[in-house]
């Protein structure tokens, strides 16, 4: 691929999150930042950048750019995971995918099942419930505040066994397989609020996410660009820069994220949900920094989860089977 074709792809990553006209500004920041990723591998995007983020380049003129069949089912997968990445696809987005699988020659089949297989990881999420808080929270002895049913211990497990797995899924071949990070980390929210008497609803932990300052869109933007990263640098660069791209595509960034998000969680709803928005923001960027460094000691566990993983098994993990 040249450098034509990754901008071509950057391009259609953004229209396709935009195809429901809710593009934010998270969005564009994940965008910018994809872009950033490039320029210090010595890929020119910055102009091209610029067209995407300012409506100058349209779908007509992104496909024109790609010219070879990698690149067309770059293209085609980076839609896919963003039309997804908030939640299934709605039914624009289909037709949007449906459109786009058409004009790049995709076989109608394998593209068709390839956005189901999609649609069906997002849709196996957290299950919706009738209300935030359907069940009291249950103080601790003396305290008046919420004590989980978990204990201190089994809740570290199930948080870093959370972000173990979503580090791991970052290491698996198939680029569908990030798409299931956003439910689990949604799943792990629910646990864990569940655990201190809440029952939350897919609104409530998306708000709560969304707080934090981690856009569901763009967080996915970010996963799945680091992994078209590793294999574009890898076409255009040979063996060195394909070893950065991959280095990129698994830098733990989603071990961290869940770690961090899943302690915070543990905090807010210990507190009974008194946490300010600067507070859990505050916390979160602490927490993520901790869990940074913390994954170097964990990427033997990380990596052996992921040997043990296929698409069926991430399903089932995400409905807690």
């Amino acid at each position: 691929m040249g450098e034509e074709e990754i901008r071509s792809i950057l391009a259609v990553g953004f229209i396709a999150a935009n195809v429901d006209g809710n593009t934010s500004d998270v969005e564009r920041d994940a965008i910018r930042r994809l872009a950033a990723q490039l320029s210090v591998a010595g890929i020119d995007v910055a102009g091209a950048s610029q067209d995407i983020l300012l409506g100058r380049t349209d779908l007509d003129g992104a496909l024109r750019g790609l010219a070879g069949d990698e690149a067309r089912r770059y293209a085609y997968a980076l839609a896919v995971g963003v039309c997804n990445a908030d939640g299934a696809a709605n039914a624009s987005e289909q037709a949007f995918l449906a459109d786009l699988a058409a004009r790049l020659g995709l076989d109608a089949g394998r593209s068709g099942e390839q956005a189901a297989q999609a649609a069906a990881v997002v849709a196996a999420g957290v299950a919706p419930s009738t209300g935030v808080s359907a069940a009291a929270p249950t103080p601790a002895p003396g305290s008046g505040t919420p004590q989980s049913s978990l204990g201190e211990a089994e809740l570290d497990r199930l948080i870093l066994d959370a972000a173990i797995l979503n580090g791991a899924l970052e290491l698996l071949p198939e680029s569908l397989s990030t798409l299931a990070i956003i439910p689990l980390q949604m799943r792990l929210v629910y646990r864990i609020g569940q655990s201190y008497g809440y029952e939350l609803d897919q609104g409530h932990i998306k708000d709560f996410i969304a707080t934090l300052g981690v856009g569901l869109t763009s967080q996915y933007l970010e996963q799945i660009g680091r992994r078209l990263l590793g294999g574009m640098l890898g076409a255009v660069g040979g063996s060195l820069l394909g070893g950065l791209g991959r280095q990129a595509a698994s830098s733990g960034m989603s071990f961290a994220s869940t770690y961090a998000l899943g302690q915070v969680a543990r905090r807010y709803y210990a507190s009974g949900r008194t946490f300010s928005t600067a507070m859990l923001r505050d916390s979160f960027q602490q927490l993520l920094g901790e869990a940074r460094g913390m994954q170097g000691a964990l990427l033997p566990r990380i990596r052996e989860q992921a040997s043990s993983l296929d698409m069926g098994r991430i399903s089932d993990l995400i409905r807690g089977r």
